[in-house]
């Protein structure tokens, strides 16, 4: 069985290389000419991004044009991907099937509009339905092969059901196709899976080039390049590059919860504490709430821990209203916190055959683990790393697994990777990390 993952590995790595490199060799790209930004700008909202103007108002003027012309079938695919923006903006799901319902709109007057086919396509990749989007995806291309967007959405999809080779070739063409923020972006993930740290931060710099100003744009991009530093403890690093978001699109919820990571990583845990209630303020999504709650538990107070933990069912719930699956996060919120393990296992299984990409599997293997069933945890961690990727909390899964394996020798070298790699990467599982290191 080993040698079987470990062929796979050699011949999808190899693969991914090819695609991953061959359409980003020269990352020293131009520039856009100045007068193409706004058309830029443009597309980069139809990929997720606010046009650095108030998504609110934009909402308000779309509707407004429909009010007067109902028919007008442009207008409603604006403002479904309007709706998943306002989504992004506030964390509230509700806008999601707003979002829905104008889209299908505009194809009862278009069928064949491969925007709104392909905003159906990011719809549900936000809604974590990974197949429909893929389908989607799919759909968009055939109406439009010429158009980039419909890649983002097959490749998107096709990481999160673990075809590597296949999503890579679709970043790939994507970027060849038009490259932009969200091309580079891409690439720089698929990079970062392959575990090739330097080359992925190049690419990322490449997004934040062509980030153009924009408010949000550039703070998100500032975000992700931050957290390639973070994951390799590059500490000042990632904090530059968080506050440069910060700066460029101020209360930025995104750069706010990275920020106090790295404040925590610092032993500031009154700033982080601060930093991370302005994040769950603006936008209450499950990880920041759960970042709260461990940073009070790991300052001693678990009186306010547990009630930001309690706060996860309500949100899960509402996520569930609108059409989101949540098995991955929460059964990991769960394991990580030792609630309901047995349920929690379950819910692993169901997420990671839903999702059977190396996260579905390493939050399976941590779940197996902790419920004591530590030999088909094995496996499943060794297929979470098959690709190569650097993940501190990987690792540390691995090291608990040997751990409870009694491998002692295997498990102080993984849990030792781990912290080599980021010896801050979890409030709650560092110092446990540590502590059996020794």
């Amino acid at each position: 069985m080993r040698n079987r993952i470990l062929i796979t590995a050699i011949v999808l790595v190899g693969a991914a290389l090819g695609a991953l490199y061959g359409g980003l060799v020269r990352d020293s790209s131009p520039a856009a000419p100045a007068s193409l930004a706004a058309a830029q700008a443009a597309e980069d909202f139809k990929e997720g991004f606010s046009l650095g103007a108030s998504t609110q108002s934009l909402v308000a003027d779309l509707q407004s044009r429909l009010r007067a012309n109902p028919k007008e079938e442009h207008s409603y695919v604006l403002l479904g991907l309007a709706y998943q923006q306002r989504a992004r903006e506030t964390g509230d799901p509700s806008w999601y099937p707003k979002s829905e319902g104008v889209l299908r709109r505009a194809l009862s007057f278009d069928p064949k509009d491969d925007l709104a086919v392909g905003g159906l396509g990011s719809l549900a990749l936000s809604r974590h339905r990974f197949r429909d989007a893929l389908a989607l995806g799919e759909r968009a291309r055939r109406l439009n092969p010429y158009s980039a967007r419909s890649y983002g959405v097959i490749g998107d999809a096709l990481v999160e059901l673990g075809r590597y080779r296949e999503a890579f070739r679709a970043f790939d063409t994507m970027n060849r196709l038009r490259p932009s923020l969200s091309s580079y972006a891409r690439v720089s993930y698929g990079r970062e899976l392959l575990g090739h740290t330097t080359a992925a931060i190049r690419a990322m710099r490449l997004a934040v080039d062509a980030a153009t100003g924009a408010a949000e744009p550039t703070a998100w991009t500032h975000v992700q390049l931050g957290k390639l530093y973070w994951g390799h403890g590059r500490l000042a690093d990632a904090e530059r590059e968080y506050r440069l978001a910060l700066q460029a699109f101020p209360g930025y919820a995104y750069g706010l919860d990275a920020l106090a990571q790295v404040e925590a990583a610092k032993g500031k845990y009154t700033e982080a504490i601060a930093l991370e209630r302005q994040a769950v303020d603006a936008i209450p999504l499950p990880q920041y709430v759960t970042a709260l709650g461990d940073l009070y538990r790991a300052t001693g107070r678990p009186v306010l821990a547990s009630r930001q933990y309690a706060l996860i069912g309500a949100i899960e719930r509402l996520l569930n209203a609108n059409g989101v699956k949540t098995d991955l996060e929460i059964s990991l919120f769960q394991i990580d916190h030792g609630i309901a393990l047995r349920h929690a296992l379950e819910r692993a299984r169901v997420a990671r055959a839903e999702r059977p990409s190396i996260d579905g599997d390493d939050v399976l293997a941590w779940a197996l683990a902790r419920n004591g069933r530590c030999v088909e945890a094995l496996g499943y961690s060794q297929r979470a790393l098959r690709l190569g990727a650097r993940d501190a909390l990987k690792f540390f899964h691995r090291g608990m697994i040997e751990r409870c394996l009694g491998h002692t020798r295997a498990s102080r070298v993984w849990l030792g990777r781990a912290l080599a790699l980021n010896p801050h990467f979890s409030v709650l599982w560092s110092p446990v990390a540590r502590r059996l290191a020794e």
